[in-house]
């Protein structure tokens, strides 16, 4: 008989990113499915689920919630940096751990946080590595306001200096805001040679939107001579976007090929997190972090995605760096690199091996 374990789920089902959060939601109910249909795996997963409604300060409470109303002690779940951190001291008090499924700015390890997604330098720098050479090293910065677009804005304004360029602009919205005509004059005014997008959500679908209409007008602003850039956006969001983000770029471990077993990197990254998770639960159900980081140090993992090595002592996965240009209703890959290790604190980034041109020091 196989051996019940309560998980936690806390994904909003409403909001400005919902697409993402759906996308995520279903990759982890989807592992569930299949795990509990192996009559050869040993226990069965019992969702406990929380809607926080995107609500960030519900995130901390309904995690709380789970702790206390369940057995549960591992949680699939969140979506925005801003809600991860609010989650990481209800994870310390209760000795649990977070099933990170999403891409985020890095400068964080956590031994309550399994971080499945793209880090820096598995989204950020190989992005630009490709973007500068292609299209020039000016670059125009957006951002929803909080930290994803504050702290992934401030690495690029690093990125953009070691590769000789110009930031021409630094704006953010508010998450959900959707009038973005001032962005659109200032970058019309500007004329930079890429834009990169770190808003969320609608606003980054009402931004894309207006982009092309401006380059409906000038054709300096089309994809193929600035295009929009983006470390987040995958194909869940393309049908909200249509004809508007053909052409531009984004990157991730994961672009759906055609037939698809995942329809985006979200999807697939939490179906591999509730993979891992259960991989060592079946071997030993009352484990925590301690153990999770011995299984880490130990071996690899087999998933859906391929075989996942997760580093010990930061607790993120080595994962495949896919560039994808947008087409027509997917994404075409124009570069991968398998098995990039992490390095959320780009410790090992080197602007020469990056863009062919030390950083320069000033000697005082």
């Amino acid at each position: 008989m196989k051996r019940r374990i309560e998980i936690g789920i806390l994904y909003s089902r409403s909001g400005s990113y919902q697409l993402i959060s759906d996308a995520c939601r279903m990759g982890a109910m989807r592992a569930v499915a299949d795990i509990n249909a192996d009559r050869q795996h040993g226990i069965e997963l019992v969702p406990v689920e929380r809607d926080p409604q995107s609500n960030a300060d519900r995130y901390a409470t309904l995690c709380e919630d789970i702790f206390k109303t369940s057995s549960a002690r591992h949680v699939v779940g969140c979506v925005t940096s801003w809600s991860r951190k609010e989650t990481i001291p209800v994870l310390e008090k209760a000795g649990g751990m977070l099933w990170y499924a999403c891409p985020y700015e890095g400068f964080e390890a956590n031994e309550h946080v399994v971080y499945m997604h793209a880090c820096p330098n598995q989204h950020l720098v190989p992005l630009m590595a490709h973007v500068v050479p292609r299209f020039g090293a000016n670059g125009f910065l957006l951002g929803s306001n909080y930290i994803w677009g504050w702290e992934m804005n401030r690495v690029a304004r690093d990125l953009i200096a070691d590769a000789g360029g110009k930031v021409l602009g630094e704006r953010y919205l508010r998450i959900g805001e959707t009038d973005v005509s001032r962005l659109i004059a200032e970058i019309r005014a500007t004329r930079p040679n890429f834009i990169l997008n770190n808003l969320i959500g609608t606003s980054s679908y009402a931004f894309l939107a207006a982009y092309r209409d401006l380059g409906d007008e000038d054709p300096a602003f089309r994809p193929e001579a600035c295009p929009v850039i983006s470390c987040n956006l995958t194909e869940g969001e393309l049908p909200a976007i249509g004809e508007s983000g053909k052409g531009h770029l984004s990157v991730g471990p994961y672009f759906a090929p055609r037939p698809a077993a995942f329809a985006s990197s979200f999807e697939a990254s939490a179906y591999a997190s509730v993979q891992v998770m259960a991989d060592v639960l079946s071997r030993d159900a009352e484990a925590g972090p301690a153990e999770f980081s011995k299984a880490f140090a130990e071996r690899r993992f087999s998933t859906r995605l391929g075989p996942i090595a997760i580093d010990a002592h930061s607790q993120h996965a080595t994962l495949p760096v896919i560039i994808g240009r947008i087409a027509d209703g997917f994404f075409e890959v124009v570069s991968r690199e398998d098995e990039v290790a992490p390095d959320p604190y780009l410790s090992r980034y080197d602007p020469a091996k990056t863009f062919g041109r030390p950083r320069l020091r000033v000697v005082s």
